[in-house]
Parts: C-alpha cells; structure tokens; sequence
C-alpha cells in the first residue's frame, strides 16, 4: 500500500514538472513571435532643439521600430487635427459621406483662415484641415456609433467624453506617437474593421505628394491648452507614411514647447522636423 502510494506521489510530481516545461515552453515561444518586431533607439536630439519631442518609425520590411525618446513615445496626448484620418474613415464607414467629393455648406460664419470660408469637400477639408467639416462628420455620426467606432479601431484611450464635436482638439481622446504608428499600419494594411473602398479614399485624400517613385501621405495636428498660447501653438504633430523601392516606412512625431513658448510648436514645425529625419534617413 505505501509502495503505492510513492509510485502514485512520484508520478503526479513527474507530470507537474512536464506541465511546468511546458508552460515555459509556450510562453517562451509567445516572447519570440513578439520579438520578430525589433526596436532601436536613436539620438534624433539636433533636429529638436527647443522643443520636447518623440519620433517614432517603423520599416514594414525590415520589421523595426527606430525610436527617438522612448519614454515620450509611450506618452499619450491629444491627436488634434491627425485624427481627421480616421474621423474620415468613421465618416465613410458610416455613410454619413459618401466619397472624396462629399460637400458640406459653409453656414457664413467667418474663420480666421480664409480657405475655411467656402463650401468644402472631404478632399478639400482634410487638405485645408478644415475644423467646422469635421465638427459636422462627427455631429452626424452620432456619440454612440462614434464611440462604437473608436473602440472598434482601438483609437487611443477611447475617451470622447470631451463633446461630440471637440474630443480630439484637446481634449479627452489621447494618443501617443507609437499607437499613431501602429494605427497606421492598421489603416494602411487593411486590418481596421472598414471596407477596402473606404480606406483607399481616405489613402488617396491624405496623398501630400507623389514623385520620382517616391509617395508621401500624412496629416499634420496643432494645439495646446486651450488651442493657442501668446498666438503659437503649444504641441503638434506630423504622422504619416511614405512608400518607396516597395516598402513603406510609417512614421509619427509629436513636438512640445520646453519652458518658454518662443518657438511654435505646431504642426507645421513637426512636419518640418519630420522631413529633415526622413531626409536624414534617406527616406524621402
């Protein structure tokens, strides 16, 4: 009886052991298939000078994050006027516009920048980053099937607590620079819950140029506490993609003014900033 006893005792610890072995075998394996995608840092530091910032790209080919301040590169913030990429989309997918040529009235009020003051198509809104177009998207959406939306494509933190026509002018929706990269790969991929059509218009309205084999899209963001400080913006950002030799290198960068606001930190500059890495990189 006792011999049986130890036999039984001796075997179950043998089969906890082949559990445990195993166990670690799957998660070891689970660590490896996340690893296929590697991460290099990079002192980007001379193209930032008076400004605190991130700059995040991923090579498709090569699978490879190269990341400029890794810390702020986690760090999530409001997407302003980026987020008119997916709001375009969620707009579309909606039925709410119906293509690139979907016209909205301009109602009169009159805007400080002129190219606002007319009627707008979605090609032109994204183009002019026309604040008053998106309000109207949105509006027409609706929260809840906005909200649904954005949990669907897993935008950010989810928030639009902030107001149907303002969550993402900041505001409550946040996101940071890496999740602007891997939204991207998404997008562009064809991996987001949207039908093909509707992405492709959204890739043909986001086309900044398109030369000597070489494609740049992207959507540049602007604000800061309340929008403007002393008449300069108090962060921005530039993301985007650009295609070429048959690769395609996605890329995000989010600027800050450091302790005096002297320099605007808008998207403007971090597109400026973005295109002297690129160049840098031999991208584009």
């Amino acid at each position: 009886m006792k011999k049986h006893v130890k036999v039984s005792l001796l075997s179950f610890l043998i089969l906890i052991f082949v559990a445990t072995v195993g166990c670690g075998n799957v998660k070891k394996g689970a660590k490896e298939v996340k690893s296929t995608e590697k991460i290099s840092n990079i002192d980007l530091s001379k193209y930032f000078t008076g400004y605190e910032g991130s700059f995040v790209l991923f090579d498709k080919n090569k699978s490879e994050y190269t990341i400029y301040n890794q810390a702020k590169s986690q760090k999530q913030v409001s997407p302003c006027s980026t987020f008119k990429i997916i709001n375009s989309l969620i707009g579309l997918e909606a039925k709410v516009l119906k293509d690139e040529n979907t016209t909205f009235k301009w109602d009169g009020t009159k805007y400080e920048i002129e190219a606002w003051n007319k009627d707008q198509t979605l090609k032109s809104a994204i183009s002019n980053s026309v604040v008053w177009y998106f309000k109207e998207v949105a509006s027409q959406v609706r929260e809840k099937k906005m909200q649904d939306y954005i949990n669907k494509y897993n935008y950010g933190n989810k928030d639009i607590s902030g107001g149907l026509t303002k969550f993402w002018v900041s505001s409550s929706l946040k996101i940071s620079p890496k999740e602007q990269v891997d939204m991207l790969r998404k997008f562009y991929d064809y991996k987001l819950p949207a039908s093909k059509g509707n992405i492709d218009i959204v890739k043909n309205i986001i086309t900044l140029s398109n030369e000597n084999g070489i494609k740049l899209s992207g959507k540049t963001g602007s604000g800061g506490g309340g929008s403007i400080v002393n008449g300069k913006y108090t962060y921005g950002w530039f993301v985007g993609y650009v295609e070429k030799n048959n690769n395609v290198y996605f890329f995000a960068t989010n600027i800050g003014v450091k302790d005096t606001i002297e320099k605007d930190a808008g998207g403007k500059s971090a597109k400026e900033i973005t295109l002297k890495i690129l160049k840098y990189k031999k991208i584009y």
